[in-house]
């Protein structure tokens, strides 16, 4: 099983309508430069404090500026028992640059 998904996979399925969580692990001065619409910060710091907030059942794509901490928050939920969740490749950097140039580029 794959547990990355790249930006056009994300954009094709939100389009859909399918229900997906997205769980953003940057840190809130990044998160308020920007986001995906809909997408829930946890930084990945306070993410082992945060699981309540998180349901297992649901599908879920973390995502980072540009997926090295998504990647740890996927392995980390992994081993927490969640089994659908999955790394947005290349993070919010890559959606601004495919799919979304609204939302802003940062260092």
């Amino acid at each position: 099983m794959s547990y990355a998904i790249s930006v056009r996979e994300l954009k094709d399925r939100l389009d859909k309508g399918d229900k997906v969580f997205l769980l953003d692990v940057r840190e809130p001065h990044e998160y308020s430069m920007a986001k995906i619409e809909g997408s829930v910060l946890i930084p990945l710091g306070t993410l082992p404090t945060s699981l309540d907030q998180l349901n297992p059942a649901d599908e879920i794509v973390a995502l980072c500026h540009r997926g090295m901490r998504s990647a740890d928050a996927v392995g980390f939920l992994l081993q927490q028992g969640f089994s659908n969740v999955k790394n947005l490749v290349g993070g919010i950097d890559a959606w601004s640059l495919e799919i979304d140039p609204e939302v802003p580029r940062y260092r």
